[in-house]
């Protein structure tokens, strides 16, 4: 899996890392400007800001990576299905 450093939070579900841009599979927050998308961005932020991730890449959409996310070993994809529910 490769790893990078996460330079930016976009939104609930979307990241940057240096060089590309990382699309949470299979989580769907809701968009900023939205209710609820500030505060899925912010728990996202707080979770892997300027933190290492490793991921895997599962599919590719409008020129972003899907790809399931860990942090030290855990599943960001599903801490961020649990914390939307």
């Amino acid at each position: 899996m490769p790893k990078a450093k996460v330079t930016k939070v976009i939104d609930g579900d979307t990241i940057k890392i240096p060089r590309r841009t990382l699309r949470l599979a299979n989580v769907d927050a809701p968009e900023l400007g939205s209710r609820g998308g500030t505060k899925a961005k912010n728990q996202l932020k707080d979770m892997i800001q300027g933190k290492t991730i490793s991921y895997e890449p599962v599919a590719k959409s409008y020129g972003r990576i899907v790809a399931q996310v860990k942090i030290r070993g855990k599943s960001v994809n599903q801490a961020m299905r649990n914390k939307l529910r």
